[in-house]
């Protein structure tokens, strides 16, 4: 009765899973690096830091996410 992990498939909703929202972290984060190079707007850069930080934390609490 050995089970495959590979045919194991998560109960977690689609939404959850780890490669969107990796994805979804990632563009944070490349949002944060935009808004920190962005010579326009210094709101823009006030937050940046915070933006980069949340996508960061993000990232890392994604990453344990099944796949």
């Amino acid at each position: 009765m050995n089970r495959s992990v590979a045919s194991k498939r998560s109960s977690w909703p689609v939404w959850a899973r780890r490669g969107l929202m990796e994805n979804i972290a990632t563009a944070i984060i490349a949002i944060g690096f935009l808004m920190l190079f962005q010579p326009f707007a210094l709101s823009l850069y006030t937050y940046s830091f915070i933006t980069m930080l949340t996508g960061t934390v993000m990232f890392i609490i994604v990453s344990k996410f099944p796949e």
